[in-house]
């Protein structure tokens, strides 16, 4: 990626910065200068506006990769979902901070900001919005869970214990 599209997408990185249509109403993640949804696409040209979206939504679908894409070979086995937001948009992101087995469509997440990925030997580290799951009713993060992974690689015998 060059240099210029990096920091020309940094807004969209590091915020849910989309557009809602001024005539219609639909937000679009990401931002788009026209509003396909409406008949007549070109007379939508000024009506489109900075829209954040508040990061909140369900897992409406989802795929646990056990075959990791360079990069991502020690995150294995981790889950990619497709999260309809409150507002409406569907997004594409990692789901963290739970056992994959937990994953279900309908499952309440919220935008979080993490690592992505590294760079280069010069180790330069892009961020990025993920998706962890909320406890109902207080809207709060659940903490990280241990997996059987994370138990069988303990140094001591002390602790075995699972969530």
């Amino acid at each position: 990626m060059s240099i210029a599209r990096f920091w020309r997408e940094t807004p969209r990185r590091y915020n849910l910065g989309g557009s809602k249509c001024g005539r219609c109403g639909t937000v679009y993640f990401p931002p788009r200068a026209v509003c396909p949804a409406c008949p007549h696409h070109r007379e939508t040209l000024a009506q489109m506006a900075p829209f954040q979206l508040g990061g909140e939504g369900t897992v409406f679908s989802y795929t646990v990769v056990h075959e990791a894409a360079e990069g991502f070979e020690m995150q294995v086995p981790y889950v990619v979902a497709l999260v309809k937001t409150v507002e409406g948009p569907i997004l594409t992101g990692q789901v963290v901070d739970v056992d994959p087995a937990s994953v279900r469509i309908g499952l309440s997440v919220r935008a979080t900001f993490r690592k992505l990925r590294e760079e280069g030997k010069a180790g330069v580290i892009h961020y990025g919005y993920k998706f962890a799951p909320v406890e109902p009713g207080n809207g709060s993060a659940l903490p990280p869970r241990r997996t059987e992974r994370a138990v069988a690689s303990a140094p001591t015998g002390a602790d075995r214990t699972t969530a």
